[in-house]
């Protein structure tokens, strides 16, 4: 037990019925489902920092997923189409603005014209509304765009999801529920009849725990004596902002086609819920969990994944690509030449500096990235250990997944 679960006066002898660790999108939409689930029973969420969404909610390029790229049949393909609009009728209810500006994917070459014929291909398998261009219609669409066809995706938006998290914590705390900020867990037990958190705050019991933790879910899962069979390894994206004089450059947001032997999806332009545009985002290996700039460096975090045998796999399989990006991380020259694939109007001085992100991503013992939703249980807890994107898009109805798999686990007490 840790020097803080013992602290007297900290201590909470009340039971909750459910401790939501985390206060992202995941953990907020969880929370508030709950207490739909379970009117009348008791609700805390415990957030590290000292306001909502400060990690991966709060530093994406807010879009809209369709669903285009995700294995039919898989969690993120149903989570994403049923969160493109679920996630619009939360925000028409509660008013919070956002726009249905559609996207393009463009193939900027004969090769890639092949790979969009495998994305037209998976559209049809998961349902999703396209509308196929050729150059000449592309160009009509986005005169700034050079390609030699596309794909339109035109139920793909862009919101401000801190605002959509920061409307969901209203409404826990409207139906009873409390958030307590500033409250780090550092180790958890579980008993028969109960879950107890230790944390920086003070202890916390509940008959039910879940966790929404993002960059940390390995090390929860451990502290609840889970052994996950994946680590937790931190990608920064890193953005720039175009110059306010190019606001105008595109009228959808404009993605590259993917490589498909690459895990991530590229730098795309990105239309932003406030009018402005964002290139990027990269895929750049942090040496720390919350490494937001290059500087940011953990010892503990560094060690922890430059010994893991499953990184060393996994950078082993996409070193040359680990290399460019590594590259353009360090040469805006590089990383302006991957826009200008499909904008060549762009130049240097347009790219402006732009807060970076953090990806949480799963990677298993043997190298391979975890590519779907990943969930662990206990008799008294679910590990949500692997939500990459478009988990913002697909929070409400992972938020319901967790509420049902957590009612198997419900018993009236």
């Amino acid at each position: 037990m840790t020097e803080v679960a013992v602290k007297p006066l900290m201590s909470e002898k009340k039971i909750y019925d459910f401790i939501v660790i985390g206060g992202g999108i995941l953990g907020m939409s969880t929370a508030m489902q709950l207490q739909k689930k379970y009117p009348g029973k008791s609700v805390l969420v415990v957030e590290k920092e000292s306001s909502p969404a400060q990690h991966q909610t709060g530093h994406n390029s807010g879009v809209i997923h369709a669903g285009v790229y995700y294995k039919p049949g898989s969690l993120k393909a149903k989570f994403c189409k049923e969160g493109n609009q679920a996630t619009k009728a939360f925000c028409r209810e509660h008013e919070i603005p956002f726009d249905e500006c559609g996207k393009l994917l463009v193939a900027t070459d004969a090769q890639e014209h092949e790979r969009m014929k495998a994305l037209v291909t998976r559209c049809e398998e998961n349902g999703i509304e396209i509308e196929v261009l050729d150059q000449e219609q592309l160009k009509q669409r986005e005169p700034n765009i050079a390609g030699v066809g596309a794909i339109f995706v035109p139920s793909t938006g862009i919101v401000d999801y801190t605002r959509i998290t920061e409307k969901m914590g209203e409404m826990v705390k409207e139906e009873g529920g409390e958030i307590r900020f500033n409250t780090e867990v550092t180790s958890i037990e579980t008993f028969h009849d109960r879950v107890t958190i230790f944390t920086d705050n003070g202890r916390f019991q509940s008959r039910y725990l879940v966790a929404c933790v993002g960059l940390h879910s390995d090390r929860i899962a451990e502290m609840m004596d889970l052994e996950p069979d994946f680590r937790i390894i931190p990608f920064r994206g890193e953005y720039f902002l175009l110059d306010e004089q190019h606001n105008q450059i595109v009228n959808h947001l404009i993605y590259p086609i993917p490589d498909p032997d690459l895990p991530f999806l590229g730098v795309h332009l990105t239309r932003m819920i406030d009018g402005t545009v964002t290139v990027g985002p990269n895929a750049v290996l942090a040496f720390k969990r919350e490494g937001y700039k290059k500087t940011d460096i953990s010892l503990q975090d560094s060690f922890s994944m430059l010994t893991y045998p499953g990184m060393i796999k996994l950078l082993m399989r996409h070193f040359r690509a680990s290399i460019n990006e590594l590259k353009n991380s360090l040469s805006k020259s590089g990383y302006l030449k991957l826009v200008q694939k499909y904008c060549p109007s762009l130049q240097l001085n347009d790219l402006k500096a732009y807060p970076a992100g953090i990806r949480a991503q799963a990677v298993s013992s043997n190298g391979d990235v975890v590519d779907d939703f990943l969930f662990m249980n206990t008799q008294r807890s679910l590990v949500v250990c692997n939500a990459p994107s478009p988990a913002a898009t697909s929070a409400i109805p992972i938020g319901k997944h967790i509420v049902e798999k957590l009612s198997e686990l419900v018993v009236d007490e």
